[in-house]
């Protein structure tokens, strides 16, 4: 009985000690809308030789975030962040940017939605042209934001969705 206190009061601890310097580390990330998007976008970009950010992401991130992309006919598949990151450890990590154009932000207490146009790029200084729209839907709670979820578009030859949202002021 005694080893079996012991060994949860460790875990404890242990869980407690790594969420402090988990919460010291990344603080700066969550205390804005600007700053957490901007964690996003560094969290998901760079070369082949940076490590993945996984205890980042999953920071700025709620526990139930859910993710969902539309493909080109605007069918909706929608998975969990950590369904986002098998692919991610099955493969090679190649180079990777997801440079934002532009971001408009409503806010409203604690919820917020932020749109935001991005183009995807295998060097942060060249334009690619491949470029898509995120929706993302966050929440303030605990002194800090949470991301919840978020909808990507890609633009196609069909749809516009980056150009038309780049245009509005």
């Amino acid at each position: 009985m005694k080893r079996n206190i012991l060994i949860a009061l460790t875990l404890l601890f242990c869980t407690l000690s790594f969420s402090q310097n988990t919460n010291q580390k990344y603080a700066k990330d969550v205390q804005s809308i600007d700053a957490i998007i901007d964690a996003y976008y560094e969290v998901i970009s760079g070369s082949s030789n940076d490590p993945w950010q996984f205890e980042r992401d999953s920071y700025i991130h709620a526990e139930n975030a859910i993710i969902t992309r539309l493909d080109e006919d605007g069918n909706a598949f929608s998975h969990s962040l950590e369904a986002e990151y098998i692919p991610l450890v099955l493969a090679p990590k190649e180079d990777f940017y997801e440079k934002e154009l532009k971001r408009s932000v409503s806010q409203f207490g604690n919820i917020a939605q932020v749109w935001s146009a991005f183009e995807i790029r295998t060097d942060p200084e060249i334009a690619s042209g491949i470029r898509g729209l995120n929706s993302v839907q966050l929440h303030f709670e605990q002194g800090r934001w949470w991301i919840d979820s978020w909808t990507c578009e890609m633009e196609t030859d069909k749809n516009d969705v980056v150009t038309d949202f780049l245009k509005k002021e």
